[in-house]
């Protein structure tokens, strides 16, 4: 293995994540409500570059960055405070960074956003894409010329999925998967485009489709499947108290590659990206949500449930001597511009 290759590469649109928490009740047009809880950071594809950061990957994002505010305090978050690789990376003059204000009710959120489409596309950003590990990316109705490419240099590509906002849901999109080593959608999305009735039925189908296929079903856990080994696994949810469910999915995904370059068994794969996902509901935002070593670290040596215990054993022998330094959440107020926000790349211990 060329130990300077990235452990991750990703693309994707970029944004400024506004999160708002604590509603009594969802707002009716002309009321306001007052919330209980706020935080920002960024957001959108970088909920997948800091929970991979902070589980110790070599992170290299290509993304576009506004000339504004929001874009300067993104990037300084991403660069400086989680050490992620910026160097396929652009920032557009005189084009706003996205931004958009989520609001958390209940187990899920509604969301609203203010963007403009970027003026570099992933395929400008990526070129001919360094040889990688692995790629995270969410795949899209349009298929993107550098997955291919980064296919052919050995990449193995993990793919997520997004909503489909026509819900045509349509099939052509999974003749993408044939680039894939892995496809981990939620139970809707899968559903919707395989046509099945059900998370297992869903399942069924992709495996047929890309080797590895995982199914998230939300508080009712996930299930998957690895046809290279053979393995068949469903694991149930956390138990803990949803603050705000963003990027929930996209930590999912960070933590199965993880488990994944560790070449742990499909059960213990399942059961730690379950584990980490469910950790980050328990704070705002999407990127600044992710657990990291130093969350899951910190969640094993206080579990007391000797039920929990057992399932996850495996922690004790899979959990690095040193976690690192405490993740930071998101902050109720960015720091003025042009601030440091933490500690350089360099001195980050993971």
């Amino acid at each position: 293995m060329d130990d300077d290759r990235p452990d991750v590469l990703l693309t994707g649109l970029l944004f400024y994540d506004l999160v708002l928490t604590g509603l009594g009740k969802p707002p009716a047009p002309g009321e306001e409500i007052w919330t209980t809880g706020m935080g920002c950071g960024p957001g959108g594809i970088a909920n997948l570059a800091v929970a991979a950061a902070r589980f110790g990957l070599r992170t290299s994002l290509a993304t576009v960055f506004g000339d504004d505010f929001y874009g300067e305090y993104c990037r300084e978050v991403l660069r400086d405070q989680e050490g992620v690789d910026l160097s396929l990376s652009r920032t557009a003059d005189d084009w706003p960074n996205p931004v958009t204000v989520s609001v958390a009710y209940g187990h899920d959120r509604a969301l609203l956003t203010h963007g403009q489409e970027p003026p570099y596309s992933q395929d400008v950003l990526m070129g001919d894409p360094p040889e990688a590990r692995t790629a995270l990316v969410h795949i899209e109705a349009e298929p993107r010329e550098w997955l291919a490419k980064a296919a052919a240099h050995g990449t193995q590509i993990y793919a997520d999925v997004g909503w489909d906002p026509t819900q045509e849901w349509s099939t052509a999109l999974l003749d993408q998967l044939a680039l894939c080593h892995a496809f981990l959608p939620n139970e809707t999305e899968a559903m919707a485009y395989t046509r099945t009735d059900s998370a297992v039925a869903a399942l069924g189908t992709l495996s047929e489709l890309v080797p590895v296929a995982a199914v998230t079903r939300g508080g009712g856990g996930a299930v998957a499947v690895d046809q290279t080994t053979g393995e068949y696994a469903e694991v149930p949810a956390l138990d803990v108290e949803v603050l705000d469910a963003t990027g929930a999915g996209d930590v999912f995904g960070a933590a199965f590659v993880t488990a994944s370059l560790g070449g742990w068994p499909l059960k213990e794969r399942l059961r730690f990206a379950v584990l980490a996902a469910g950790l980050s509901v328990r704070h705002h935002g999407g990127a600044l949500a992710a657990p990291g070593w130093y969350g899951v670290d910190r969640w094993w040596r206080s579990l007391t449930d000797p039920e929990l215990k057992r399932a996850y054993g495996f922690l004790a022998d899979r959990l690095p001597a040193n976690p690192g330094p405490p993740v930071r959440s998101a902050p109720v107020t960015p720091p003025a511009p042009h601030t440091p926000v933490g500690p350089r790349a360099s001195e980050r211990r993971h």
